[in-house]
């Protein structure tokens, strides 16, 4: 990228450096030294020298590379990223989570995006969090069912919107979450199978048999049980800087260290 030529040009150079200090072939590190996207296009098909591609990047750099690549490639393009809160979840770590996953930072690919909760406990979840959220000045755009309960509970509706068919696939990388209320964990594991991105999932539950369930039945490349999105790192699980985050269903799957 334009912004950072400079910057990874010094790091190579230092990389080099360090490598002919130490005996070690130079040319282990390189870098291309242009920003014209142009070879970009010419990288990612010399299957002869390069095995494979992590790129990082905005989405329509990695969808490009996605399409065009004839090389392996270790990517995710989105991060639809769901919390579901059982109806047997401890309410305080339900709303420590749901607070931590979504609004601690909006800009990420594991921040939350949809906030999934059970019938049985929104009548007093959903008041706790929809407070939580309001102070935070997260706008919320929620299911019709939700928004009966929060009408009951006496909330204010004239702060929050109705949700969309497209708001359940939208990765809002902003102060935007949608909310929808779900009969039980099959209906929350469908939704999320449909609308989601084979990112992080998280289950708030004390019902180990439910945890277990969730962990079986989500097919994302990081499942959680009663804990934040947000930890979905290549460095929070110990990898190492992060270099990006894999939904492939072969080989690296989930955040690549």
């Amino acid at each position: 990228g334009s912004e950072s030529i400079n910057s990874n040009l010094a790091i190579v150079e230092m990389c080099t450096e360090a490598l002919g200090k130490n005996r070690l072939p130079k040319k282990a590190v390189q870098i291309i030294p242009t920003v014209d996207r142009n070879a970009v296009k010419s990288l990612i098909t010399q299957k002869e020298t390069v095995d494979v591609i992590i790129p990082r990047g905005g989405k329509s750099l990695i969808q490009t590379i996605s399409e065009n690549a004839t090389v392996p490639v270790i990517k995710h393009l989105d991060g639809v990223c769901h919390v579901y809160v059982d109806k047997e979840a401890n309410i305080d770590k339900a709303l420590k989570i749901t607070d931590n996953s979504k609004t601690q930072r909006f800009g990420t690919c594991n921040t939350l995006e949809t906030l999934l909760v059970s019938t049985d406990i929104a009548p007093v979840f959903l008041p706790k969090i929809y407070d939580l959220l309001l102070k935070k000045s997260i706008e919320m755009r929620i299911c019709s069912d939700t928004k009966k309960i929060l009408f009951k509970c006496g909330c204010d509706l004239s702060r929050i919107s109705d949700a969309t068919e497209d708001d359940w696939s939208t990765e809002y990388l902003s102060n935007i979450i949608s909310i929808k209320t779900v009969f039980d964990i099959n209906e929350a594991i469908s939704h999320i199978s449909f609308y989601g991105s084979n990112h992080t999932d998280c289950i708030v539950t004390e019902n180990h048999s439910k945890a277990m369930k969730f962990l079986q039945k989500v097919d994302s490349s990081s499942v959680m049980i009663n804990a934040s999105t947000r930890f979905a790192d290549g460095f929070q699980y110990g990898l190492g800087a992060e270099i990006g985050i894999s939904t492939n269903k072969l080989h690296a799957r989930g955040p690549v260290g």
